[in-house]
């Protein structure tokens, strides 16, 4: 796509699969996606400033849903999770185009669940609740993508929120002394929430990390079917 400010950007989608900890086994998918600008670079990093603007993001979030809904298919008894920036969220206008359009699709007529992602360390657990609660009906929910920190976590008690996904890929786990604070920060998304979902957990760690409160798990190196 090519956004307001006339910068080329390429938009890719994964799905991966989803484990429950406890049963040690796929429940679900997961769609990862990944932004870049023309020559490779990611989108959303760099020059300390937004390269996006909010047009750019819904855009971005209504093609997600359109070909994200349909790499899931959905049967009855499947669940699926598709991310969602929360600028796009917290926007009426925002909500409104996700509520009214592909989310009434009748292709989701399993549980989808949307991950929502980027600046929620800057916004009140009051505004989170009153946003997402509009995405909590019989078959969605919503997961809230927070930084691997303990206070992010603790802070977010208060935006009783179904989930928490907290990407391992930037949190140390690989020793002993490292598992310990590793740990620590689950549990203390386990206190603020009844589910934790963690990304890009090594393999080898799985029932530790179920015994420290995590429920579900997006394993690294895990094979993906890409778009």
């Amino acid at each position: 796509m090519v956004t307001r400010a006339r910068h080329e950007l390429t938009i890719t989608l994964a799905a991966q699969p989803v484990f429950d900890l406890a049963q040690s086994e796929p429940v679900s998918r997961r769609i990862r996606r990944t932004i870049r600008r023309q020559g490779g670079e990611r989108a959303l990093i760099g020059m300390g400033k937004r390269t996006l603007e909010p047009v750019d993001l819904q855009r971005i979030d209504l093609q997600t849903l359109r070909q994200g809904i349909d790499m899931l298919r959905l049967g009855h008894n499947d669940s699926g999770v598709l991310p969602l920036f929360w600028r796009t969220i917290a926007s009426s206008r925002g909500r409104f185009a996700l509520l009214q359009g592909e989310m009434q699709r009748e292709a989701t007529n399993g549980a989808l669940l949307i991950e929502v992602m980027g600046g929620l360390e800057h916004a009140a657990p009051d505004a989170i609740a009153d946003a997402v609660r509009h995405f909590e009906r019989s078959a969605q929910g919503v997961v809230l993508h927070i930084a691997p920190d303990v206070g992010a976590a603790r802070r977010l008690t208060g935006a009783r929120a179904w989930c928490l996904a907290i990407d391992f890929a930037g949190v140390a786990h690989e020793t002993a002394r490292e598992w310990e604070a590793a740990a620590e920060l689950i549990s203390a998304a386990r206190g603020a929430c009844p589910q934790v979902m963690l990304l890009n957990l090594r393999p080898d760690r799985g029932v530790a990390a179920h015994s420290a409160g995590a429920t579900h798990a997006v394993f690294a190196g895990m094979d993906t079917i890409t778009v």
